[in-house]
């Protein structure tokens, strides 16, 4: 393929990338009626006070991808030394990529294109790392919810409430014992034969070491504690009713059930909202209002910066070398 032939290909792929994120954006949030209703629920309330709140939790926003960039520059440098510029280049790109892709697929497809085309793969693994790292927390803390949630409001008896108790705490010590033991993959992969080729990409994972593993975990832990907290500072403002235990119990329900779901980004709305509906109604009657919220934490986190990532998409080479 000659350059002039490279460089009408990546432009295609590009146009075509962002085209197909911003369709998908459109076309969703455009009629997104819980963005809607969060609109007319903070009209009632102070407007200096709502548009500061607000602020926040877009504040908490860029707070949490940082610390996503942090991570990922941490993890790949064990096979190319990222720029926090590039690093954080790559994250944005691998977010407009997860929008249109089921479970967010196309995350790491975005997110490794801007690395040289040798160390791909390999990268490929060393994200699976931290996206693992978060998947231990949203198991630990979710398991452990919905242990909690049967024992108060479904009527079993106590040695059933028990078994299950026992069955979460089992549950997610299986998941950190696993993270942990990370490189146990790498092992089993070997072990698997038509897995045997691809077996030298999955090496990098008997690189980190356990303070290593135990500092993505940190970063994972202030990301998962970032994001819990913008679903809460909004329902104490416009559901001061709420009672504060119960109301974060079940954001982590919220967070397991999800992640146990495939799903599109783009539909994740309908996902959190049926949820988040469905399990406040325990506890409160406001449940436009529940979705209302969620809606909201799910466009600043997810959609906001899939918009911002699609100008990143737009300065990376697919065809060819990673430079731009």
């Amino acid at each position: 393929m000659t350059k002039i032939q490279k460089k009408y290909l990546n432009i295609l792929i590009k146009v075509g990338i962002v085209a197909l994120a911003m369709w998908f954006v459109f076309s969703k949030v455009s009629n997104q009626n819980n963005l809607i209703a969060f609109k007319k629920l903070i009209q009632n309330i102070d407007h200096t006070t709502m548009w500061f709140i607000i602020a926040v939790v877009f504040l908490l926003m860029f707070l949490n991808w940082f610390l996503e960039v942090v991570k990922w520059k941490f993890l790949a440098r064990k096979i190319e030394e990222l720029s926090l510029w590039k690093a954080t280049k790559s994250v944005f790109c691998g977010l407009t990529w997860a929008i249109f892709t089921p479970n967010r697929i196309g995350e790491y497809g975005g997110r490794i294109m801007v690395l040289k085309p040798e160390h791909r793969a390999k990268a490929a693994v060393s994200m699976g790392v931290g996206l693992f790292g978060q998947l231990v927390l949203t198991s630990v803390f979710g398991a452990l919810s919905i242990a909690w949630f049967v024992t108060k409001f479904i009527d079993t008896p106590t040695s059933v409430d028990f078994g299950i108790w026992i069955l979460a705490i089992i549950y997610a010590l299986a998941f950190v014992v696993l993270y942990f033991n990370v490189s146990w993959i790498d092992y089993l992969v070997g072990k698997i034969k038509f897995l045997k080729k691809i077996k030298p990409f999955f090496a990098v994972l008997e690189d980190y070491s356990t303070k290593e593993l135990a500092y993505v975990l940190w970063l994972s832990t202030c990301r998962f504690a970032i994001f819990t907290s913008q679903y809460i500072i909004l329902m104490l403002i416009i559901l001061p009713e709420l009672p504060v235990v119960s109301m974060v119990l079940m954001i982590f329900i919220m967070f397991f059930i999800q992640s146990a779901l495939p799903t599109l980004d783009i539909f994740d709305f309908s996902v959190r909202s049926f949820v988040a509906s469905n399990l406040y109604a325990y506890i409160t009657t406001q449940e436009i209002a529940v979705m209302a919220i969620v809606s909201f934490v799910w466009f600043v986190n997810l959609i906001f910066p899939a918009i911002i990532g699609s100008f990143f998409v737009l300065n990376v080479n697919y065809i060819g070398d990673s430079k731009s």
